[in-house]
């Protein structure tokens, strides 16, 4: 465990946090007590921790941050989806996005505050990354979710804004106490890493052992057209990246779901389809087709209707299995890092 400066006790694992205690001069039991409160009550405030003796109370309160973030803006849709804005304690913003869909509750969470790979059509690297969140801001995330949700959150995707892969370690270490059955207990299935195509991140993913789901954005077949949509497709080509892919599914027996925003004239034409048919083809997969959400930034179009519909007709028939993701926050800036970066330098009073 690290000393000095105040931790976010969110980011502690349960034996970090017996660690503490036992050094703090107390009962090495007085940890779960402390992680129940955390995860099964989700308390707002240490003198809500009614069984702790009050001299424990304090000396969390002097060690421990127990608000990671503050909620700023909320921002609903007419299909329900909510999108959040939050200041962390350095005053930096991020997002995350609440999207309910029948007895389903998902939070699409930020891993970073801003992001380095700058793909041409999302608003969240339009300017750079600031710094990496910590484990217990992303945890803070989820908990934030379900205040906002006033219910059980069902699923969480890491596709907000960052790069997961670009801040493994936080991220893992999140993903863990997310799913640790003692405090949250969010079922590894029922959580998502995306990312843009971090090789080195799949390959070390692969041996974490956790039944995490894997998304990868493709967005397009072809080098040429990648490596103007996606930045990072320079340093790790399509032939990398979908041999690592293919690695991934052999030796985990997971399959990758592969995102694909569709943008007109870009790469949603009759040879973009024939070429992403026979890359995926050849190994288990999904394609989820995501209409592009047009931002400011970038001048591209989403997909007319009929080729979208006409892409899962065809993808379909390939034996490859597709959804369609239709935006539900258009109204909302849901789109990743549109809302940041409309608020970047605006004064916003706390909500």
């Amino acid at each position: 465990m690290q000393t000095g400066e105040k931790q976010f006790i969110h980011g502690l694992f349960l034996s970090e946090l017996e660690e503490w205690v036992v050094q703090a001069g107390e009962k090495k039991f007085r940890a779960k007590q402390i992680w129940q409160w955390l995860y099964q009550h989700q308390v707002q405030d240490w003198a809500e921790m009614l069984n702790l003796p009050k001299a424990l109370r304090d000396k969390l309160d002097a060690e421990f941050i127990l608000h990671a973030l503050e909620k700023v803006e909320v921002q609903e849709s007419n299909t329900g989806t909510r999108k959040i804005l939050s200041r962390l304690v350095d005053g930096e913003l991020i997002e995350e996005v609440l999207i309910p869909a029948d007895d389903r509750r998902t939070v699409c969470v930020s891993s970073q505050v801003g992001c380095m790979f700058g793909c041409a059509f999302c608003a969240s690297g339009q300017n750079g990354v600031k710094r990496n969140l910590k484990a217990g801001e992303i945890v803070g995330e989820l908990l934030s979710a379900q205040r906002e949700y006033g219910d059980r959150v069902t699923n969480l995707v890491f596709m907000g804004i960052g790069e997961p892969f670009d801040n493994y370690d936080e991220v893992m270490r999140a993903i863990r106490i997310m799913n640790d059955p003692d405090g949250f207990c969010l079922g590894a299935r029922r959580i998502t890493v995306s990312t843009c195509g971090v090789v080195p991140g799949i390959q070390r993913f692969e041996n974490e052992g956790l039944q995490v789901e894997l998304s990868v954005s493709l967005h397009s077949p072809s080098n040429n057209i990648r490596d103007e949509l996606m930045p990072v497709n320079v340093s790790w080509s399509l032939d990398e990246l979908m041999a690592t892919c293919r690695d991934y599914t052999r030796r985990t027996k997971r399959i990758i779901t592969f995102e694909y925003t569709m943008i007109r004239d870009v790469n949603d034409t009759e040879q973009d389809l024939e070429e992403l048919i026979n890359m995926l083809k050849i190994f288990p997969c999904r394609v989820n087709l995501i209409p592009l959400s047009e931002i400011d930034e970038y001048d591209g179009k989403t997909s007319r209707r009929e080729t979208v519909e006409h892409y899962i007709q065809q993808l379909e028939k390939a034996g490859i299995n597709t959804t369609v993701r239709w935006s539900k926050g258009i109204d909302v800036n849901a789109a990743c890092g549109q809302l940041r970066s409309k608020s970047m330098g605006k004064s916003l009073r706390p909500a």
